[in-house]
């Protein structure tokens, strides 16, 4: 199943910077990892903002709550998921 998800960071300003340097870096190699599975599909940065739209292709809501949790920032995320499915006049093979 493909998500469109969503992503803004909320970090607060008196968070510990070498915590959080950390953290995104570790977020990072997480991205990666995933992104080498096949299941976190695209990221696009949202200009102006510490927001990213992605696309992940999962199994199944289970499995796309388990990805995100897992994700370092999470605690600092905000984020929205919407479900896709392929569009009929879609010319592309695979979108599935």
């Amino acid at each position: 199943m493909l998500f469109q998800v969503t992503m803004d960071v909320r970090i607060p300003h008196n968070a510990d910077r070498a915590t959080i340097d950390v953290l995104k870096a570790e977020e990072k190699a997480r991205c990666h990892e995933l992104m080498e599975r096949g299941t976190w599909r695209h990221i696009w940065r949202v200009v102006g903002q510490y927001r990213n739209v992605s696309i992940f292709d999962v199994p199944d809501n289970a499995a796309l709550h388990e990805i995100l949790m897992s994700l370092p920032l999470f605690p600092f995320m905000e984020i929205n998921v919407t479900p896709l499915c392929r569009h009929p006049s879609s010319i592309r093979q695979n979108d599935h």
